[in-house]
């Protein structure tokens, strides 16, 4: 039966699954557990790349954030067409061409052909995401259930990332960079296998036609504003910034009002007039801010100033991530008691807390206060993000769960291009802006010191001794010096997230 927008659900009598939906969502864990596998890989991956193919200091953001960037222009797109063809369809195209893909990511000779593949990938990935979810909100019906079978789902992006930088480690330490994209091809050929076994097709029993102009301009609104977002995180205000973002803003605009005016909108924009909807999107995208631009920076740290090896690198941040997964598992029970208004804000205050560990203690004592600060910040995350994923499906139709979902996915890909591009961007301008290069460098060596930490790194190692080790002081000494402020941002922007969660979702049900 379907629901609309504007009715509050509960589902508590729904039907129960029995072992085959269970079986379905392992299944449908394996691309969530890739993508985040492959988005830690990359972060600890990021300094052997740089080294390897000697990308410029906005090549080497591109690398990270052309993938989110395509992701998150193509994914309401994608989860629309899903509703319309089949969500099982869209997931077995998408990784198809995501294993394909990643297979030739893996053997890029040049910073500007991974790009591309990250791109493509970004183009697959789209497909992939949306469906997980969505295909969710088909199987479980019943509301309890559903809430458990999310926060497993959300533990894998968990499970993923404190597995990635194990595994991705063990590659880095014998293999070359590219071998962290071969993870793929495992992991999604039994998702090609069981899939059509397991996991039942659905799709919108009423899509409506096409809307070729919903798709450009959703496309039209997402890729400018966020290109701007990256031009002015890594460039600082410009003309150019400034005419991508209001380029990107009018065509939301024109979105927006045609999803108000056609009789089968892509977008059901009615759904953002409810709280429990809008303000779970909102803490979704914050959350993964925080999140992304903590991995950037302290994975740089870690390896490149700390002196850890990518294995070591990982194993520190293992903690956290288990963190993650066991504080996204342990809220189910306390979100049926306690409105969701009062425990996001109360997870995200731990969160916080992560992020204030790092500004005042990374210097004086190393490794330690890093664990210890992103075991603090996963509690905040991992319980914030099950509940936030719950409500949005909870709020949406189920006919239109595909569209639902790649709404959340799409905060969750902007969140991780702005938690690069915003606090990855601040904290290389102030690497810039701190560095003080020791006299008698060749100007190459200097221009590769003031692009990026791995730059310096690079050129220290082929200095003569006295020389190389001033270089490496001075660079370590300038990413330092943006820790604190970068670590700052990130917890004013959690703060922002639980006030944003304590006002919007004190109507959210919590049953």
């Amino acid at each position: 039966m379907t629901r609309t927008a504007s009715i509050p659900t509960t589902e508590t009598d729904a039907p129960r699954v029995g072992a085959r939906g269970w079986a379905a969502l392992v299944v449908l864990m394996l691309p969530v557990l890739l993508v985040s596998v492959d988005n830690t890989v990359l972060s600890f991956a990021l300094p052997e790349i740089s080294i390897a193919l000697a990308p410029t200091g906005a090549e080497q953001l591109w690398i990270i954030d052309v993938y989110p960037l395509v992701l998150a222009g193509l994914l309401v797109t994608m989860g629309t067409l899903g509703d319309r063809f089949g969500r099982r369809r869209m997931l077995l195209i998408g990784a198809t061409g995501f294993a394909a893909v990643s297979a030739l990511a893996a053997f890029a000779p040049t910073a500007g052909l991974l790009i591309a593949a990250r791109a493509l990938l970004g183009f697959f990935g789209a497909m992939l995401m949306p469906s997980t979810l969505s295909l969710l909100r088909s199987i479980f019906q019943n509301r309890d259930q559903r809430r458990m079978a999310i926060a497993v789902w959300a533990s894998a992006f968990s499970a993923g990332s404190a597995l990635g930088p194990i595994v991705g480690g063990i590659l880095l330490e014998h293999f070359a960079w590219g071998s962290v994209f071969l993870i793929a091809v495992p992991v999604l050929i039994p998702l090609l296998i069981a899939a059509p076994l397991l996991v039942p097709e659905s799709r919108d029993p009423n899509p409506g036609r096409i809307d070729l102009i919903s798709i450009a301009l959703s496309m039209a609104t997402m890729i400018p504003v966020v290109y701007a977002i990256k031009s002015l995180a890594v460039d600082g205000p410009s003309l150019t910034a400034g005419a991508w973002a209001l380029l990107g803003f009018g065509m939301g605009y024109l979105f927006v009002r045609r999803q108000l005016r056609v009789k089968s909108p892509m977008l059901d924009m009615a759904l953002f007039r409810r709280g429990s909807f809008s303000g779970a999107i909102l803490v979704n995208l914050l959350s993964v801010v925080a999140l992304v631009g903590f991995l950037y920076f302290v994975s740089q740290h870690l390896q490149l100033v700390l002196g850890l090896s990518p294995m070591m690198a990982g194993f520190a941040l293992v903690p956290g991530m288990l963190a993650m997964i066991v504080a996204g598992l342990s809220v189910v029970p306390v979100s049926r008691r306690v409105p969701p208004h009062i425990v996001i804000p109360a997870g995200l205050a731990f969160s916080v807390a992560g992020y204030l560990i790092v500004a005042f203690t990374t210097h004086e004592h190393g490794v330690l206060p890093l664990v210890v600060a992103f075991v603090v910040l996963g509690i905040g995350i991992g319980a914030a993000e099950t509940i936030s994923n719950e409500l949005i499906l909870s709020s949406a139709p189920a006919a239109k769960a595909g569209a639902a979902s790649a709404v959340s996915e799409t905060a969750y890909e902007l969140g991780a291009v702005l938690g690069t591009a915003v606090l990855g961007g601040i904290i290389t301008a102030f690497y810039r802006g701190a560095l003080v290069l020791p006299e008698g460098l060749p100007a190459d060596v200097a221009h590769a010191a003031g692009e990026t930490l791995a730059g310096a790194y690079t050129a220290a190692q082929e200095l003569p001794d006295q020389l190389g080790t001033a270089l490496w002081d001075a660079a370590a000494s300038a990413f330092g010096s943006g820790v604190m402020v970068t670590s700052l941002i990130g917890a004013g922007l959690v703060v922002v997230a639980g006030v944003i969660a304590a006002v919007t979702l004190r109507k959210a049900p919590s049953h």
